[in-house]
């Protein structure tokens, strides 16, 4: 009974910010340190996610489909860092709405895949730098993406125009007889640092907010070998079977997981042929433009292919698929984003195709205002979500390597 009273104390001490030290030492003097528990509320998205994993806590049908379910049978209460970890982890392949008991008509209405898209969209806006730019990109995303990337369009031809005129002579592809090049790598330089820096601010405080508690040493090893090779092969968009994701039905396809195969590494494409193009600018003073046969035209004409396979797929996906999987406010992101990178792609491509015409100018000019827009965008956007289920998968092969005190799962 004692021990019952004093513990009891020692909650009403925490709960009023109070700590008892000393307890019994000299003179037997009592003193008191303030103890402050930093306790988040839910929002009303947070709130439901949390009730589905109390839920799936207690059935656990689905251990084995992904990486969220083993990391949610470590818990027994999510708060808001457990529910923004395990929401980033889900990639929403479907597996577990399909194969659920409580799916809705069921009063339960457990809806994992819906509850968690809700979430990671709260998470992209929450986490923004600035946050003004992430609610509004949030809300608008397909809107403000085509919106800037004609106004900057808009810019350089009108630019260009003061200069000339828009359909001169064929300047033989030599793009920087109309925009100087340090003018160019200046401009995009400014604009590509100032994103990287927001987006880096952004999910390094996603990290500590989820991470709290976690052993920095245990990332060292195979943890960050295993979450990269996760990440770069798109492991859990197999269905936790192989056979892939389910999309408009309960038909399993791997569509989804190579459509964005063929947009990240048509992205990472183009940018390896922008950094070689930089290599032979400044270290081998060999400057553009490039015969067709060039590592950077190579390099670029393939990456501007697989960022219109991969884009067009993605955004075919996004129309056909059942909406009771994903989050319908998302829409606009995810389009806003598909629809820069399409645009990225056709635009560049036609300015190789018609780099020796009069039309190089103009064609330029769109082509630069699309990029700048992508570059300016990709904190708030769909390119955030890789971000930060990338942190998400290293916390979770950490989090693996370290034992589970509660024993309650498949370990």
């Amino acid at each position: 009974m004692q021990k019952l009273e004093a513990l009891a104390h020692d909650a009403q001490q925490l709960a009023s910010g109070r700590e008892e030290t000393n307890r019994g030492g000299t003179g037997g003097q009592t003193q008191h340190t303030n103890r402050t528990i930093r306790v988040l509320p839910l929002t009303e998205n947070e709130t439901e996610v949390a009730r589905q994993m109390q839920i799936c806590n207690a059935c656990r049908y689905c251990e084995g489909f992904c990486a969220v379910f083993p990391a949610m049978t470590r818990r027994l209460e999510f708060g808001k860092a457990d529910v923004n970890y395990l929401a980033n982890l889900c990639h929403n392949c479907g597996a577990c709405y399909h194969a659920c008991q409580y799916a809705p008509p069921h009063e339960f209405a457990v809806n994992v895949p819906q509850a968690m898209a809700r979430v990671r969209l709260d998470t992209y806006s929450e986490y923004a730098v600035p946050s003004f730019m992430g609610a509004l990109y949030k809300r608008n995303g397909l809107t403000l993406s085509l919106a800037l990337a004609v106004g900057l369009a808009l810019f350089l031809v009108l630019g260009m125009a003061m200069k000339g005129p828009l359909f001169g002579t064929p300047l033989a592809g030599n793009f920087y007889a109309i925009f100087p090049h340090n003018l160019l790598a200046l401009l995009f330089g400014i604009v590509f640092v100032l994103a990287i820096v927001s987006l880096g601010i952004g999910v390094t405080r996603f990290w500590k907010d989820v991470t709290a508690g976690t052993a920095s040493s245990a990332a060292a090893g195979g943890a960050v070998a295993e979450a990269t090779k996760n990440a770069l092969t798109l492991k859990y968009l197999d269905g936790g079977h192989g056979d892939g994701c389910n999309e408009g039905d309960d038909r399993f396809t791997l569509a989804r997981r190579r459509f964005h195969h063929f947009t990240f590494y048509g992205f990472m494409l183009c940018f390896a042929a922008t950094v070689v193009a930089t290599f032979y600018h400044f270290f081998l003073d060999l400057h553009a433009p490039y015969p067709f046969v060039s590592v950077p035209v190579l390099l670029g004409t393939l990456g501007g292919i697989g960022l219109l396979i991969g884009p067009a797929g993605l955004l075919w996906l996004n129309m056909k698929r059942d909406p009771a999987r994903g989050d319908a406010a998302q829409k606009p992101m995810d389009r806003g984003f598909i629809a820069l990178l399409l645009l990225t792609s056709a635009t560049g491509l036609a300015l190789l195709a018609w780099r020796d015409t009069a039309a190089l100018g103009w064609l330029l000019a769109v082509h630069l205002g699309v990029v700048l827009a992508l570059f300016a965008t990709l904190p708030y956007g769909k390119f955030a979500h890789g971000i930060y289920r990338s942190a998400a998968l290293l916390k979770s092969s950490i989090e693996k390597r370290q034992a589970n005190s509660l024993k309650l799962g498949s370990e």
